[in-house]
């Protein structure tokens, strides 16, 4: 195919050569034309092609691939290149993207991919029958992914996985509360841990969505990263009967928090005016084998060094309370400077607490004690 010119530059990401704007590479923002590409999203596609490779690893069904928002197939082509799938389809409104995809594909001999230009629901609609959906479906949108849910669902099959990004971080975090009510159903508070919060109301979207169909979502694994939140479900075809929506109370005064499956006006500590977050998921976000999983895969793959140490993390706290807490919080509410995190970590489990560290913020920790326990554990350390 003749293509490149010095506008394009071909890059090598995984295994994967991928035709590229030149000044998606240069420019400090990248530019939507002719096609969109983000090099710091590279981190999200090492993230998809572990997830992927977990899953299809143990997934006895037809391997498909299926993505609404492709744009120059970065993480479609990886996936046929460097994972065993049988059939991939990517699908992007922009033919320019289309095209360089086409290129790509080209580049690494990729003869099992399809190329869609349809609206994304249109494109997943085509995939929505019993015998044709997807055992991967794929959905990175600029901003909220929840406008693409229920086509999502109804493409995926029953076992797949169905994986969403969202990069509308205000909203999530609480800067707009209307707005994330008008997209996820459920409302935000501003507090250290906004991005867990994010990831639950995304959660509790998906879940009110998929239980509306009939459908059942498990979550398996959870990204929070700078500019982007993603989520990894498993999609079951039978109704959800576990009461897994609920709320995160959080006290502006003294710091205490807790998930609930219902609502309360005061801090059960302090007594003070509580602030509630929600509707939003309030089960587990990590499933522990499925990161064991993942972190096999990662050996097997080409991806960045980070990826390994950050599920680590997750598998320490896949199975620990929702909700965590940083150094930095319980320091700012005692006036003191705050302590070594591996050594509150350790007094904890010293004092009979339960706790880990968190991929979640790099100074967090979880633990089942509450704020008053913690901040005794923080006096003896000081």
């Amino acid at each position: 195919m003749e293509f490149p010119d010095e506008t394009f530059q071909e890059i090598i990401e995984g295994k994967t050569k991928l035709l590229v704007p030149k000044k998606s590479i240069i420019d400090k923002v990248p530019p939507m034309k002719p096609a969109f590409f983000n090099p710091k999203a590279k981190l999200n596609r090492d993230f998809s092609i572990i997830a992927y490779s977990a899953f299809l690893n143990k997934f006895q069904g037809p391997k498909i691939f299926l993505e609404g928002l492709s744009g120059i197939g970065s993480r479609g082509l990886r996936v046929a290149n460097e994972l065993d799938v049988e059939k991939i389809v990517i699908n992007d409104l922009n033919p320019s993207a289309l095209k360089m995809a086409e290129y790509s594909a080209n580049l690494n001999d990729i003869k099992n991919i399809e190329f869609s230009e349809k609206e994304v629901c249109r494109f997943f609609s085509n995939y929505s029958k019993k015998g044709e959906r997807g055992s991967i479906v794929d959905i990175d949108p600029f901003g909220s992914p929840a406008a693409f849910f229920d086509c999502g669902i109804r493409a995926t099959m029953h076992g797949g996985i169905l994986s969403s990004a969202a990069t509308d971080l205000q909203v999530l975090n609480g800067l707009f509360q209307p707005a994330c009510k008008r997209k996820y159903g459920g409302v935000p508070v501003r507090t250290e841990y906004g991005n867990e919060i994010a990831i639950r109301l995304i959660l509790g979207s998906l879940r009110a969505v998929a239980a509306r169909l009939g459908i059942t979502i498990i979550p398996m694994f959870v990204e929070s990263e700078m500019h982007y939140y993603r989520t990894y479900v498993k999609v079951l075809n039978r109704p959800d009967q576990q009461e897994n929506l609920g709320y995160i109370l959080h006290c502006k005064n003294c710091g205490h928090r807790k998930i609930t499956s219902e609502q309360e006006q005061e801090c059960e500590l302090c007594k003070s005016k509580i602030s509630t977050s929600g509707p939003l998921w309030i089960g587990n976000i990590l499933d522990k084998e499925f990161v064991g999983s993942m972190l096999e895969e990662n050996s097997k793959l080409e991806t960045d060094k980070i990826c390994e140490k950050i599920l680590l993390k997750c598998l320490e706290e896949a199975e620990m309370p929702g909700t965590y807490f940083t150094v930095d919080e319980i320091a700012s509410l005692m006036k003191s400077s705050p302590p070594k995190l591996e050594k509150v970590i350790s007094n904890l489990k010293e004092n009979g607490f339960r706790s880990s560290i968190t991929a979640f913020s790099p100074t967090g920790f979880r633990t089942n004690a509450n704020i008053k326990e913690i901040m005794k554990i923080f006096e003896t350390i000081q």
